[in-house]
């Protein structure tokens, strides 16, 4: 039997994970267990390169794609990777995976796989044991045996088992969402499943599906992937095309009105951690219920979950209660009470806050910037530049720069200078400025700029470019 090709998709905020996960970097590519550890993006891709799994397929948003190869490199992996100009949901996203890959191979394996669950046990097993289904024309879902009445999780009743496909069950209904008191209804039958948001199938099939089904996506996104821009092992959906896709998911458009659909159930653990509740509950506690990530001290608490950041967190005699310590932001919050965290992302964006969108530390191209302080006087932010790296700084008054280490080359346009380490430097007030890194190894620049030149200005990530 052919190989799978894992498609991979990367969308989503990750809103009730805040203030781990916001716009700009969310959930997905966030550590499972800390810092050090995989993010989950990386363990939904270490999952899958074992015998029988091919070359994967990463779908994810453009502003996401340096994060997308930086990860895929830390984890040595090639992938195809495919950028969306804007979110359009997963049905257009499957289907230009599908006609990504067609060109290669039309009756290619597709598995979908969502980016940012967590998955313990034998997957792939059940999984390659339906390729055959599949091939022959069968669009598989996977389920799990729920161990509670969850609300917010959609649900497959069994039709009955084929006779001719060893483990595949036909589909009888699917149930989105219910309320409590369905969901208990139908865990009570012994015959639902969750939907785990994972699928196999050709890329002729759902090809042929969408067409079907479909139209108006399938020349969207036929027009989007012939126009798109291929950048090495990337290619960037055609933006007007793309956007007139039908924003809604896989699921909805194709599986409730395909009479080939049917499924196949999966004896692991699995979360698709939509909130603090699910990471406490995937956590690995101590005698006490705790589970505690970074440098935490816990003292007469039961049944909490801490995680830390880059300094010491202690609670005391508390129980229930979840703890998320960044630089920027802390959340406390009953356990239980987490998909409420989502109105204070709400509120956030509202006020145009910045915690809801970013982090203080950012990743690009060139290497990091760090935000370090705001005063009433003035902005400081770290650089970090990577060897052989330049970066442009826009120009404003009152800005100036003070190289950590010797090799920092300083354009203006009209002369070049290197500073040697300690040494400052004030930006042109008219033109923008390139900074080079000439050395070996990672450069660290102070940039500070004067409050009154920042109140009219842009935002501060704004005025960094590769």
């Amino acid at each position: 039997m052919q190989d799978i090709r894992p498609i991979i998709l990367c969308g989503g905020t990750g809103s009730r994970l805040w203030p781990m996960s916001r716009t700009q970097s969310p959930k997905q590519f966030q550590p499972v267990a800390g810092a050090g550890s995989l993010t989950f993006f990386q363990a939904t891709v270490q999952r899958h390169r074992s015998k029988g799994f091919g070359k994967p397929v990463v779908v994810t948003a453009m502003q996401h794609y340096r994060t997308v190869q930086k990860q895929l490199t830390e984890l040595q992996c090639d992938a195809t990777i495919i950028c969306e100009p804007m979110a359009r949901n997963t049905g257009p996203a499957v289907l230009a995976a599908a006609m990504v890959i067609a060109k290669e191979d039309p009756k290619a394996l597709m598995l979908i796989l969502p980016a940012d669950h967590i998955i313990e046990g034998n997957l792939n097993t059940p999984i390659l044991a339906m390729r055959e289904a599949a091939s022959d024309g069968r669009i598989v879902t996977f389920g799990i045996k729920p161990t509670y009445p969850e609300t917010g999780y959609g649900y497959i009743t069994d039709g009955g088992a084929f006779s001719n496909y060893k483990g595949l069950h036909s589909v009888a209904e699917f149930v989105e969402k219910p309320p409590l008191s369905k969901a208990s209804s139908l865990v009570g039958t012994g015959c639902a499943y969750w939907a785990s948001g994972i699928s196999l199938y050709s890329a002729k099939t759902i090809i042929q599906e969408f067409t079907r089904l479909d139209q108006a996506s399938f020349d969207a996104v036929t027009e989007a992937v012939e126009k798109g821009e291929w950048n090495d092992n990337a290619i960037t959906l055609h933006a007007d095309s793309f956007r007139r896709a039908t924003n809604e998911p896989t699921e909805r458009v194709i599986f409730e009105r395909a009479k080939s659909v049917a499924f196949a159930p999966l004896d692991v653990e699995w979360s698709d951690v939509g909130c603090w509740t699910s990471m406490h509950a995937i956590g690995h506690a101590d005698a006490d219920g705790n589970v505690l990530t970074g440098d935490v001290l816990s003292v007469n608490s039961k049944n909490t979950m801490v995680r830390g950041d880059n300094r010491l967190v202690a609670v005391v005699g508390v129980s229930d209660v979840i703890v998320v310590d960044t630089p920027d932001a802390v959340l406390v919050t009953a356990r239980g009470q987490c998909q409420d965290v989502k109105k204070v992302v709400e509120t956030l964006k509202t006020e145009s806050r910045r915690e809801s969108v970013r982090h203080l530390a950012r990743e690009h191209q060139w290497g990091e910037s760090h935000h370090v302080m705001t005063s009433k006087d003035h902005d400081m932010t770290m650089l970090t530049i990577n060897p052989g790296s330049s970066i442009t700084v826009d120009p404003l008054p009152g800005r100036q720069i003070i190289a950590g280490r010797g090799g920092l080359s300083v354009f203006d346009g009209l002369s070049n200078r290197t500073l040697g380490k300690g040494e400052r430097a004030m930006l042109d007030i008219l033109d923008r400025t390139k900074l080079t890194n000439t050395s070996s190894d990672k450069i660290d620049v102070i940039m500070v700029t004067l409050n009154s030149s920042i109140s009219n200005s842009a935002p501060m990530d704004a005025a960094l470019n590769a």
